[in-house]
Formats: C-alpha cells, structure tokens, sequence
C-alpha cells in the first residue's frame, strides 16, 4: 500500500516549482491562531482543561493529557495555509489535525498529519510527517535535539502540500487515494495530545477561497419547515440545532434527491431502531424506498449501517449516547456508508434510480434518536 501511494502522489507532483513556491510566499493576509498569552482561539476536547496550556510564549501539551484528548480551533476550515513551529527533544509525539469532525475520530474523519522525533533513513506511513498512518512522507525532515521546526500545510481540495523545514514533504491529490477521497474537506484544525511534552508557537492560518457546496436540510429549528410527516404519527421535534425522534414513523424532505452524499451526525438511546430513508415516495415503508438501519446491536440481523433487506454492513461499535457522523454517498447503482470514517457498507446494485425523498425513522418508541448537522451534496 505504502507504495502505491508513493507511485500516485510522486506521479503527480512538481517538488522543486512547489518549493520554490513556499520560499517565495510572503506572510500577507495571515490571521494569528495564538497570542502567546492565552488560548482563546482553542478550545480542549476529550480531556481535562488543563490537558493544554500556555508557558513562555508556547502552547505546551500536558504530560499527564492522555490520547484522545486535542486542541480544537474554534472556527472550522475548508481551504487554508496553515503555518507553525513545533519543538522536539528526545522521544515526542504529536500531530496536527485537519478537517477533523465536530464528534468521532480525527485520525479517520479528517486528517493527521504526524509529527515525530525519530529521523527514518526510509520514510514509513508512520513516520515524522506522514499522513498517518496511511502515506510516508516523500523525506523525514525533522530536528530532534531540541530545536523548533518549521511546518506548513497547504489544503486546496484536492490538493494537499506540506513542508517541514521548508522542504516539501507531500504533494497529493486527495480524490485519488481511495482512503482520502472521502474524508470531509471541512473541519477543525487541532494539535493532537499523546501526552508528550510538544511545544507549538507562531500558529497561524490564511483562508483560501472554499470550494464544497451543501444545502442544509437542518442546522436550526427554521429548517424544519423543509419537512414533513410522511407516516405513522411519530414525535418529532425541532430542539435548537437537534431533530429529536420517537414514536413511530417517518419525518420527510419536501426536496428529493436522486444522486447525492448526506452527511449528519446521530446519536440514539442504547439499543434502539431507527433507519434513513433515501429515494423514497414519500411514505415512508409503505412504498418505494431504500433503508440504511440504525441499530446498535451487533448480532442483529442488519446492524448499524447495514442496506435493510440487501447487505449486511460491518458493525461500526456505535456507543448509545455518543455523537457519531454518518455519510450515505448514492451514485447510480453505488451506494457507500462510512461511519465515524470507516467505509462499513458497499453496495452496488440499486435498482431504483430514481430522484426520491430523504426520511428519518422513529422505529421503536420508548428509544429516542436524534440527528443533527443535517446537510446534503447533490450530484
């Protein structure tokens, strides 16, 4: 694998023009991510707060942090350049996080890329630099007797450079590596914690223009207008940036779609049923319709993630009570479901291609489901 990924990113890479590029940029139009005083640009995730703090101008990682614990900027990005120094002396282990999601796994969802003290003579999918853990670095580029380094990531979907100490270390494009293409091209930045002592200045980031265009089918209790009761008589209720389920039933899109990749984040009580609905009729089960269940059992029949009826998906491990980020991507006869970034579902004989509604299920009543961050990419 590592070097197939060699081969496609090598192929398609100019590395001298690109670092003659990040010499020559100047540092116009950069926005300051750290004051060197406070960390009010970031907020701590998965952990305690003072599992990150500020010390002599650096935001320093506590040694007593613990995985999964990250600094999340408070602002989400899509396309950027994005510049830092980070320091190393003896064994340390870091990374920076990339379009990493509102909940679930950074490493998955979005993008890491490592930072790491040993000096590999052969670059691995772990080594300093790499996107980790899948693609080596082109060089392992980095000074580890405690000195700073320099890093920066260019993201301009589906272009991604990075240069460690001025010399460029990756030059891909995204969309041709089957393990990229569909991680989200939107999120946070964050500095990951793996409980060494790291050290990070001169944080700072330059927007570039976005590219991703979603319809938001609910974000906020005016969306919900955009729906309606397609069966049964379920409870669904429109709480701040929540849809709220129970009951029995179907709550539709007025819109349908045919080819498309939905994104939306659910969590549920433990061990309920609950399903999405796509290229439907608009009554629910009762007519045309394709199901992804949402089942938190793993010896169920169709688990989680699972095409009702077609294909059983891989169980993803849902946790009842936890946000997780589902993406449902249809295309023609192609169905795909990831799930906290993991593919758990293929599919590839769809019958019905024809334009249809979106619905969200209440299944089981007694065992609420709520979904959120409902948002949709026509094809």
């Amino acid at each position: 694998m590592e070097n197939m990924h060699r081969r496609e990113f090598l192929a398609g890479a100019a590395l001298a023009p690109a670092a003659m590029q990040a010499a020559a940029d100047n540092e116009s139009g950069f926005t300051s991510l750290f004051d060197g005083k406070t960390l009010d640009s970031w907020t701590i995730e998965d952990g305690p707060e003072s599992a990150f703090y500020v010390k002599d101008g650096e935001i320093v990682v506590h040694t007593e942090a613990g995985f999964p614990t990250w600094l999340r900027s408070r602002k989400k990005y899509e396309n950027f350049d994005f510049r830092c120094e980070f320091f190393i002396q003896g064994w340390m282990n870091s990374g920076i996080y990339l379009h990493a999601p509102e909940h679930g796994r950074n490493i998955w969802t979005g993008v890491k890329v490592n930072i790491f003290q040993q000096v590999d003579e052969k670059p691995h999918p772990e080594s300093m630099g790499s996107i980790f853990p899948l693609i080596a670095p082109l060089t392992v580029n980095v000074k580890n007797k405690g000195q700073w380094n320099t890093m920066r990531i260019v993201m301009d979907w589906p272009r991604l450079r990075v240069w460690t100490n001025d010399e460029i270390i990756h030059d891909i494009d995204v969309e041709s590596i089957p393990e990229l293409r569909y991680r989200l091209r939107c999120g946070y930045l964050g500095i990951e914690s793996l409980s060494y002592p790291n050290r990070f200045r001169n944080l700072r980031i330059r927007e570039l223009p976005p590219k991703e265009k979603w319809q938001f089918l609910y974000t906020a209790p005016e969306h919900f207008s955009n729906w309606y009761i397609s069966e049964g008589q379920p409870i669904f209720q429109p709480l701040n940036g929540v849809i709220y389920g129970d009951g029995r039933g179907h709550l539709a899109t007025k819109e349908q779609f045919r080819d498309f990749e939905l994104h939306l984040y659910i969590r549920h009580a433990w061990h309920h049923n609950s399903g999405i609905l796509f290229r439907t009729d608009g009554k629910g089960l009762s007519a045309r319709h394709y199901e992804i269940q949402l089942h938190d059992v793993e010896g169920a029949h169709y688990p989680t993630g699972s095409l009702y009826s077609f294909k059983r998906a891989i169980y993803p491990r849902i946790e009842a009570g936890q946000w997780y980020l589902l993406q449902l991507v249809a295309k023609d006869a192609n169905c795909r479901v990831r799930i906290n970034g993991e593919t758990v579902l293929e599919y590839a004989e769809l019958e019905n291609r024809e334009p249809g509604h979106i619905e969200l299920q209440a299944h089981q009543p007694g065992r609420w489901t709520e979904f959120k961050d409902i948002r949709i990419k026509p094809a």
